[in-house]
Order: structure tokens, then C-alpha cells, then sequence
């Protein structure tokens, strides 16, 4: 689990707050139920409405990963490739049949029942990318909705801002309540602000270096297995996978190291 995106959302709402207390006002100032709704409420509603439902839905999917982060490392990838690699070499390509069920990751685990059943390489390989291009396209579908939101969000603040100062024009024969509800009606901007640059603009440029990283881990993949398929020794396709790593893999350098030689040893 990689937490920097919730470490990083804390940590702005805390020097928020931090701001708050040291200037001697109170958060419940901030917190009026009217300009959130409005302000979550129509960004989000307006983020629907510019694109499809199906967008919209993946975002939603989305939405985990980004404060989970990606599983695994490109460190245990190499390990994995090389180990097939191991196998192919040593027991010839249909043992990775064996693997199949075993492989947790659906990418790889095609990729292995593919070259199980003798699939042609350029025909594995336009299979792989397909998917890689597939992925791609739907991890920036998802960063684009949030990025869209973080682009709305002000917008609608600045709109809840004038519709309250519509109401004070209301009550200028109360020069009383004028202080107040001034203040409260540019809460409305202050909300459309924070939400874009606290949450939606975070999550949505979160999203998409995630979806960098793992469109390089599966181009990693890619590449390992293709050349496992075309039995290349573990350690040539240990330095190939280590040069393409978008992800410093220092110890499976050395821990690959060892298990490529021995693979080429018993080779």
C-alpha cells in the first residue's frame, strides 16, 4: 500500500486547520451545511454530465486504487518473469502450463496459456499490447474525470458566492446581519477551492501516475514474457526487464542476480 495520497490530503486539511486556530476563528465557520451541498454536489452532478455513465463509473472504481496505491513492485515482476524464464529453459515451454493456475495476475496468466498452446510471437505480442493500449485508455479515462471536477469545483464555488450575496442585497435594511452573511457567502468560494485543490486535482493527478506506472509494468511484462516464449537465458531477460523498470530495483538486481546464475547453471 502506498498512502501518499491520504498522507497528503491530511496533512493539507491539518495546516488548514492549523491556519484557523492560530488566526483565533472557529472551523464551524466553514462548515455550513448550504455551500457544500451545493458545491459537491453540482461539481460532481456537472462531472457526470460531461461525459458518459460508463466514465462515470469507472471513476468511481477507481477511486480505491488511488488511495491504495499499485500492488506489488517491478522488483517481484523480474523475480516472476525470470522464473519462468528458468522454467522455459530448463523445462521447455509447455511447463508453464503447470504455472497457469497458480498465476494470480490475468496478464500473465494469458500470457503463459498462450505460450502454452504454442501461440506465434507476433501474434502474443499484438495480443499484449491490445491490452496494455485497453488498460491505458481506461486508467485516463478515470484520471480525466477527477482532473475535470478539480476544473469545475471553483467555478460552482464563485456561483454559490453570488447567489448568497443575492440574498444579503435582500437584507440591507438589517445592516446588522450584512457581517455574517457575507462572510458565509463566500464559504461557497472557499469550498470550491479547497475541494479542487485539497481532493480533485490529488486524486486525478494521482491516477494518472499510477496509470503510468503500471502501463510501464505491463510493457515490462510484455517484454518479459515474449522473451521467455523465445527462450532467452534468465539472466539476458533479467538485465532486459531491469532497463525497462519505471521503479529503482536495487535488491532484485542482486536477489535476480543470484537466481539467474543458478538457472544458467543448471541450464
Amino acid at each position: 500500500m502506498d498512502p501518499s495520497l491520504l498522507i497528503g490530503i491530511v496533512i493539507a486539511f491539518g495546516a488548514l486547520l492549523a491556519m484557523i486556530s492560530l488566526e483565533g476563528a472557529h472551523v464551524s465557520a466553514l462548515l455550513l451545511p448550504a455551500p457544500m451541498v451545493l458545491v459537491f454536489g453540482a461539481t460532481i452532478a456537472i462531472g457526470i454530465a460531461g461525459g458518459t455513465v460508463s466514465d462515470a463509473v469507472e471513476a468511481v472504481k477507481a477511486l480505491p486504487r488511488a488511495f491504495r496505491g499499485l500492488r506489488g513492485s517491478s522488483r517481484e515482476l523480474i523475480e516472476k518473469v525470470v522464473g519462468y524464464a528458468d522454467i522455459a529453459r530448463t523445462r521447455g515451454l509447455l511447463a508453464l502450463e503447470s504455472a497457469v493456475d497458480e498465476e494470480k495476475d490475468p496478464f500473465v496468466r494469458q500470457a503463459l496459456q498462450n505460450i502454452a498452446d504454442g501461440t506465434d510471437a507476433d501474434d502474443l505480442r499484438v495480443m499484449m499490447e491490445d491490452q496494455v493500449a485497453t488498460t491505458a485508455g481506461r486508467r485516463r479515462t478515470a484520471a480525466r474525470f477527477y482532473s475535470t471536477l478539480g476544473g469545475y469545483a471553483p467555478t460552482v464555488g464563485i456561483v454559490g458566492t453570488v447567489i448568497s450575496l443575492t440574498h444579503v442585497l435582500e437584507k440591507l435594511d438589517q445592516p446588522d446581519t450584512l457581517g455574517p452573511l457575507i462572510a458565509a457567502a463566500f464559504v461557497a468560494t472557499l469550498w470550491g477551492l479547497l475541494s479542487a485543490n485539497f481532493i480533485w486535482l490529488p486524486i486525478g493527478t494521482r491516477l494518472q501516475r499510477l496509470a503510468e506506472i503500471e502501463i510501464e509494468r505491463m510493457t515490462l511484462l510484455t517484454e518479459g514474457m515474449l522473451a521467455v516464449q523465445s527462450g532467452s537465458p534468465p539472466h539476458l531477460v533479467q538485465e532486459r526487464l531491469l532497463a525497462l523498470a519505471p521503479e529503482p530495483v536495487g535488491k532484485a538486481k542482486r536477489r535476480g542476480g543470484k537466481a539467474a546464475e543458478s538457472a544458467d547453471e543448471a541450464a
